[in-house]
């Protein structure tokens, strides 16, 4: 026995196992298989950029006519870079490959599969191309890493972590340094609604989203510059956070490399479970998107906070421990290290429930047991918040408490008007308050809080990691994919023949190529 929950090493060990056993025909599917994204990604990395007069990107349109004239099965470079050469355009010139994709958009080029010398320049070509997109990743990471040597990391753990979300990028940045200047050390900039289930990514400086900023790379340039001068300013390296999720996760992963954001929000299932994405579509992409993540050293925070909005949190909690593990697995898998994996959970049980802040502890504590080295990302109460803002103000009180009692990575600042309002500013003001007040106060408590031996907390620990291990057993036995199908990740029933974007799925063709894949899996330039 082991940690201060004593866990059973073995009983680690076999959950661990089994997560692996579920998740390896995941991995093969999505080893098998490429998306419209995947290979739009790509195509990003290689230069192509802007977009048309109806504000389609041009990436989109340069796959659209690609698919069209040989499918998507070998993969888009070879017929791209085979098509520049045959029209005379220069490769690593991002003018060209956009061109060419201008020209794909007007049908003023065919492109064909390309067979031996022809083929064997086009590969050459597309990766020259591609390696340059990731050397431009590689000295985003390095000033990152400068900027933290020269500005310094929090001086504490939890990091704090506030969302801003106004619409508009240009309301968003003073809102951001505002927050930094209280006290925020990670800024996460929420989504339109309903970006998650646009096939594209927008273009430019945008000033009208809906609950939420669309995620644009001029977008993530504007915010991450004046988040560089808000590190200037207040001697402390400030991050920033967006969404590599939904049906364009590979490219908002690979603008979030290029633009250097230091998290993305990246869960395996969150998609499928919570707008309905393909389960197929949402593996291979995530697992593409997760390979950027590792090269640009961004930390991924997953999605196990969700279930608990519309599963019970005490009677499915495990089910965030499965999904845990299956998101370490699978990141692990695709090169992400545990200091890069924040593994999300959080304070959702009904606070009516008798012992529910004890039970709250016994669910955190386990968390970090099981994942000593990853920066757990802490969720506060939304589904119990009831309007009443001063209970809500001391239920995030506890959420705080809870967060520096268990030792958490990275703290969400929970809102007193969550379910009434789109946060004020005055309101984000209360709730900084509160969060430096309880980690002024008990920051280092997680030093001292040992859980009494054979007590409650050490009990209900075990017993969740039992829940878990059942299930990953059920679910290596009936695969991954029966098991979403069936509603076991927040009651939501998703089969994979079914779901959005499945029409983007191709499997892999003899002689498929794709050069990012080639240069991320194999570490070099």
């Amino acid at each position: 026995m082991s940690g201060k929950l004593s866990l059973d090493p073995v009983l680690v060990g076999r959950a661990r196992e089994l997560a692996r056993r579920a998740g390896q025909p995941v991995v093969d599917l999505a080893r098998s298989h490429t998306t419209v994204s995947v290979e739009r990604a790509v195509l990003r990395l290689a230069g192509v950029v802007g977009a048309d007069p109806d504000g389609i990107p041009w990436v989109n349109r340069l796959v659209d006519a690609v698919v069209a004239d040989v499918g998507l099965g070998h993969g888009v470079s070879l017929p791209v870079f085979d098509a520049m050469a045959r029209d005379g355009l220069r490769v690593g010139e991002a003018a060209d490959i956009t061109l060419l994709a201008q020209k794909a958009a007007a049908g003023s080029v065919r492109f064909v599969v390309p067979e031996g010398k022809a083929a064997t320049a086009a590969r050459r070509a597309a990766r020259r191309a591609v390696a340059a997109g990731v050397r431009l990743i590689d000295r985003r990471r390095a000033e990152r890493d400068r900027l933290v040597r020269r500005y310094g990391d929090p001086p504490r753990r939890p990091w704090i972590y506030l969302i801003v979300a106004t619409g508009d990028i240009h309301e968003d940045i003073p809102q951001a340094q505002a927050a930094a200047r209280a006290g925020a050390d990670v800024i996460a900039v929420i989504r339109s609604t309903g970006q998650s289930l646009l096939d594209y990514v927008p273009e430019g400086a945008t000033r009208e989203g809906f609950a939420g900023t669309y995620a644009t790379q001029e977008n993530f340039r504007l915010m991450r510059a004046a988040l560089d001068s808000s590190s200037k300013e207040l001697g402390r390296y400030i991050r920033l956070t967006n969404y590599a999720s939904g049906l364009c996760m590979p490219e908002m992963a690979t603008l979030a490399g290029l633009e250097r954001l230091d998290m993305m929000l990246n869960d395996s299932m969150y998609g499928i479970l919570f707008r309905d994405i393909n389960p197929i579509r949402t593996f291979v992409d995530q697992r593409f998107s997760r390979q950027v993540h590792a090269r640009a050293g961004i930390i991924i925070n997953t999605g196990e906070d969700n279930y608990l909005t519309t599963a019970d949190a005490v009677d499915e909690a495990h089910t965030v421990t499965v999904s845990q593990l299956l998101n370490e697995f699978f990141a692990h898998e695709a090169g992400l290290p545990d200091e890069l994996l924040g593994l999300g959970h959080a304070f959702e049980i009904n606070p009516d429930v008798p012992e529910s802040f004890r039970l709250e502890l016994a669910h955190a504590l386990l968390a970090r047991e099981l994942f000593p080295g990853a920066p757990l990302k802490w969720m506060p109460p939304t589904k119990h918040m009831t309007g009443d803002v001063f209970r809500g103000n001391l239920l995030d009180g506890f959420f705080n408490l809870a967060g520096a009692m268990t030792g958490q990575g990275i703290l969400l600042v929970g809102m007193m008007t969550e379910a009434v309002v789109t946060p004020w500013l005055s309101d984000r003001d209360i709730a900084l308050q509160n969060v430096r007040y309880v980690l002024g106060a008990a920051g280092g408590l997680h030093e001292d809080f040992v859980p009494a031996p054979g007590g409650f907390i050490q009990r209900r620990a075990a017993t969740v990691l039992g829940e878990a291990v059942g299930l990953l057993e059920r679910i290596a036995d009936d695969t991954l994919l029966n098991a979403i199908a069936d509603g076991t990740f927040g009651i939501m029933k998703r089969p994979a023949d079914r779901g959005k974007g499945l029409d983007g799925v191709a499997r892999h063709e003899a002689g498929y190529y794709n050069p990012a894949t080639e240069i991320l899996e194999g570490g070099s330039r």
